[in-house]
Protein backbone atom coordinates (compact mmCIF):
# COMPACT_ATOMS: atom_id res chain seq x y z
CA UNK A 1 0.00 0.00 0.00
CA UNK A 2 2.18 2.63 0.96
CA UNK A 3 4.44 2.46 -2.29
CA UNK A 4 0.79 2.96 -4.56
CA UNK A 5 0.53 5.93 -2.19
CA UNK A 6 4.01 6.99 -3.07
CA UNK A 7 3.47 6.68 -7.16
CA UNK A 8 0.08 7.78 -6.75
CA UNK A 9 1.50 11.29 -5.31
CA UNK A 10 4.13 11.56 -7.62
CA UNK A 11 1.67 11.60 -10.60
CA UNK A 12 -0.36 14.06 -9.20
CA UNK A 13 2.46 16.08 -8.53
CA UNK A 14 3.89 15.60 -11.89
CA UNK A 15 0.60 16.38 -13.30
CA UNK A 16 0.52 19.93 -11.48
CA UNK A 17 3.69 20.35 -11.82
CA UNK A 18 3.16 19.78 -15.77
CA UNK A 19 0.24 21.72 -15.85
CA UNK A 20 1.30 24.90 -14.28
CA UNK A 21 3.84 24.77 -17.02
CA UNK A 22 2.13 24.54 -19.69
CA UNK A 23 -0.34 27.76 -18.35
CA UNK A 24 3.11 29.54 -18.44
CA UNK A 25 4.46 28.65 -21.60
CA UNK A 26 1.23 29.59 -23.49
CA UNK A 27 1.67 33.28 -21.57
CA UNK A 28 4.62 34.22 -23.43
CA UNK A 29 4.18 34.73 -27.45
CA UNK A 30 7.38 34.90 -29.21
CA UNK A 31 7.35 36.51 -32.73
CA UNK A 32 10.36 35.95 -35.00
CA UNK A 33 10.95 38.57 -37.56
CA UNK A 34 10.36 38.42 -40.89
CA UNK A 35 12.85 36.88 -43.19
CA UNK A 36 14.50 39.58 -45.47
CA UNK A 37 17.55 37.49 -46.84
CA UNK A 38 17.71 36.29 -50.06
CA UNK A 39 20.28 33.92 -52.13
CA UNK A 40 22.37 35.97 -54.54
CA UNK A 41 20.65 36.25 -57.75
CA UNK A 42 22.04 34.09 -60.75
CA UNK A 43 21.57 31.07 -62.93
CA UNK A 44 19.40 28.49 -60.20
CA UNK A 45 18.49 30.68 -57.67
CA UNK A 46 15.03 30.24 -57.95
CA UNK A 47 15.03 26.86 -57.78
CA UNK A 48 17.90 27.28 -54.66
CA UNK A 49 14.77 29.55 -53.54
CA UNK A 50 11.74 27.38 -53.56
CA UNK A 51 13.99 23.79 -52.98
CA UNK A 52 16.46 25.17 -50.01
CA UNK A 53 14.28 27.88 -47.99
CA UNK A 54 12.08 26.19 -46.85
CA UNK A 55 14.47 24.44 -44.53
CA UNK A 56 17.14 26.79 -44.26
CA UNK A 57 17.42 30.48 -44.31
CA UNK A 58 20.25 32.22 -47.25
CA UNK A 59 21.92 33.84 -44.16
CA UNK A 60 22.89 30.24 -43.30
CA UNK A 61 24.02 29.53 -46.38
CA UNK A 62 26.21 32.19 -47.46
CA UNK A 63 27.85 31.49 -44.06
CA UNK A 64 29.03 28.22 -45.31
CA UNK A 65 32.66 27.98 -46.44
CA UNK A 66 33.42 27.88 -50.28
CA UNK A 67 33.90 24.35 -50.99
CA UNK A 68 33.55 23.21 -54.80
CA UNK A 69 31.24 21.62 -56.90
CA UNK A 70 31.16 18.14 -55.69
CA UNK A 71 31.02 18.94 -52.07
CA UNK A 72 28.28 21.17 -52.90
CA UNK A 73 26.41 18.21 -54.36
CA UNK A 74 27.40 15.78 -51.61
CA UNK A 75 25.16 18.18 -49.52
CA UNK A 76 22.41 19.28 -51.61
CA UNK A 77 22.49 15.14 -52.49
CA UNK A 78 21.99 14.37 -48.25
CA UNK A 79 19.80 17.23 -48.15
CA UNK A 80 17.33 14.83 -50.58
CA UNK A 81 17.70 11.63 -49.28
CA UNK A 82 18.51 11.64 -45.81
CA UNK A 83 16.26 15.12 -44.82
CA UNK A 84 13.66 14.56 -47.55
CA UNK A 85 14.18 18.22 -48.65
CA UNK A 86 11.92 18.44 -51.70
CA UNK A 87 14.64 18.14 -54.56
CA UNK A 88 14.01 16.27 -57.79
CA UNK A 89 16.97 14.08 -58.82
CA UNK A 90 16.91 16.08 -61.85
CA UNK A 91 17.92 19.64 -60.51
CA UNK A 92 20.86 17.92 -57.97
CA UNK A 93 22.82 19.09 -60.69
CA UNK A 94 21.54 22.55 -61.07
CA UNK A 95 21.66 22.94 -57.50
CA UNK A 96 25.18 22.25 -56.87
CA UNK A 97 26.33 24.37 -60.21
CA UNK A 98 24.34 27.62 -58.25
CA UNK A 99 26.02 26.84 -54.92
CA UNK A 100 29.58 26.39 -56.43
CA UNK A 101 29.35 29.74 -58.56
CA UNK A 102 27.32 31.64 -56.07
CA UNK A 103 28.85 30.93 -52.75
CA UNK A 104 31.67 28.45 -53.33
CA UNK A 105 35.22 27.97 -54.74
CA UNK A 106 33.71 28.77 -58.62
CA UNK A 107 32.74 32.07 -57.83
CA UNK A 108 33.66 35.17 -59.60
CA UNK A 109 35.06 37.84 -56.78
Amino acid sequence: MKATRVTFHSMALAVILLALGSSRAADTAWTLPRETAKFKPGPGEPLATTSCLLCHSADYISTQPPVDRIAWKASVTKMREKYGAPISTNSVEALAEYFAKTYGKERVK
